[in-house]
């Protein structure tokens, strides 16, 4: 005796569209995969300049964003190179170009007795001759040396720790 149910089975639908509107699964294997959209996570494009967020609540000075001849601070765009501190205001530091830094550029950074200077020495790493910043050094500040958006980002980092941190970007001109 032939029982429902039993026995025979109905004809799967060939395809998964036909499959899911019969109310079943899809088919496990390739077309399942096949079925999928591809995703690109790395698949936009690139640019030179960077966007960094502000939290509006803080009225410490953060680095918003930078590019190769600019540098925004709290959305405040600076064409020329800068001093920049956390709580102070920025103040132009008057120098165009990496072969014309004085010791007196760099004594500037003394009255505001930072733990650390941070200096971005342009487009790419230069370091800067120990002579040139030795009224730091005796004075036990730190100077750490990196490129110009290296230390963007960086300053960025200690500002945020509450440490006592400076930045002297150069923007050559």
């Amino acid at each position: 005796m032939h029982q429902p149910g039993r026995g025979r089975r109905a004809a799967a639908p060939a395809t998964t569209a036909a499959r899911i509107a019969a109310g079943g699964p899809p088919r496990s294997g390739p077309d399942r995969r096949a079925a999928r959209p591809l995703i690109r996570p790395f698949s936009t494009p690139r640019k030179t300049d960077l966007k960094l967020h502000q939290d509006p609540s803080n009225a410490l000075n953060t680095v918003t964003g930078y590019g190769p001849d600019y540098v925004d601070i709290n959305l405040q765009r600076h064409e020329t190179s800068v001093i920049v501190l956390p709580g102070a205001p920025v103040v132009e530091w008057p120098v165009a170009s990496f072969d014309a830094l004085t010791p007196e550029l760099f004594a500037m950074l003394l009255e505001p007795q930072p733990e650390v200077v941070i200096f971005g020495s342009g487009a790419r790493l230069r370091f800067p001759h120990p002579r040139l910043t030795m009224q730091l050094t005796a004075q036990r500040i730190g100077v750490e040396t990196m490129d110009f958006q290296a230390a963007c980002r960086t300053y960025n980092i200690l500002m945020a720790e509450g440490r006592k941190v400076a930045a002297a970007l150069l923007i050559e001109r």
